[in-house]
């Protein structure tokens, strides 16, 4: 399946090194084929948003995908793509930009063409062919009607989808240039959160974390800074990991607080099984 990655040091920004495909085995790993692309979402100074991504077709992109990136943020987005929806072109490899904000999704959902008819003129924010970039101008739209609050944006846009679309997973991370959001739903899929202290578990350590099929994190300033860290998988061995609960929407503000609701407690209604995927979709999902 998809992976996504999560960080936030507000109100520091703080420098990490990024590996999207951290060795030459991450490759096959998690799926028996190759991720299709990779991500990553940061933000300057200025708080524009910077995102460096590649569709994965040729050799030359897969080094793209293992070279080290060292960037300064206050938060940070990562994904690998296993595409379910949508071809091979950086149009439709996460994160996506909308508004100065960024967006990466794991899962899968039917019924675009309801979608596009009810995201009117927010269709024209989509530029690609997926799922997951529709779900976002969907986000957008919502957060606008909300006079701004994406906390109310994401729940109105999920509650929509969940009423209306079929929903295998919706699982996402949202960046501002010094917020992060975080959404499990349902629970197909697993997402995690670590509210990490200065120097980790013993209290003098550099974040060093590394998933099993790729992003490797590591920062040195997070040795004197704490941190907030989401991931689809626990990426390392600090025993404060907690897994996100089905419907549960995590916030972490411009200061590091983390607030956490639950905006859905029940299933979607037309909740679509691997059964009903075609082959690549499945295969994205289950990681086979």
């Amino acid at each position: 399946m998809c992976r996504l990655f999560g960080l936030s040091a507000a109100p520091q920004r703080v420098r990490a090194t990024f590996w999207l495909l951290d060795a030459p085995d991450s490759l096959s790993i998690q799926s028996r084929r190759e991720p299709d692309g990779v991500g990553l979402g940061t933000f300057t100074a200025d708080e524009a948003p910077l995102v460096e991504k590649q569709p994965i077709a040729a050799y030359e992109d897969v080094q793209f995908a293992r070279e080290a990136r060292e960037r300064e943020s206050m938060t940070f987005v990562a994904h690998i793509r296993y595409a379910t929806t949508g071809g091979l072109q950086p149009r439709n490899t996460h994160p996506f930009e909308q508004r100065g904000r960024l967006f990466a999704h794991n899962g899968v959902l039917h019924g675009l063409d309801e979608l596009d008819s009810e995201l009117g003129d927010y269709l024209d924010l989509v530029h690609g062919d997926t799922d997951s970039e529709r779900f976002f101008a969907l986000i957008t739209q919502r957060t606008d009607q909300h006079d701004g609050d994406v906390t109310a944006g994401i729940t109105d846009a999920v509650r929509w989808i969940a009423d209306r679309l079929p929903v295998y997973a919706l699982n996402l991370v949202l960046t501002t240039a010094t917020n992060l959001w975080a959404l499990r739903y349902p629970d197909t899929h697993g997402l995690f959160v670590l509210e990490r202290a200065a120097g980790g578990p013993q209290g003098d350590r550099h974040l060093d974390q590394a998933g099993r099929a790729g992003i490797r994190t590591r920062s040195g300033h997070l040795r004197d800074f704490p941190a907030v860290v989401v991931a689809s998988e626990r990426t390392d061995e600090d025993p404060r990991w907690r897994a996100l609960a089905p419907g549960e929407l995590l916030h972490v503000d411009d200061h590091l607080r983390v607030r956490s609701s639950t905006v859905l407690d029940h299933a979607p209604r037309h909740p679509l099984t691997l059964a009903q995927l075609d082959n690549r979709a499945a295969a994205a999902q289950s990681g086979r």
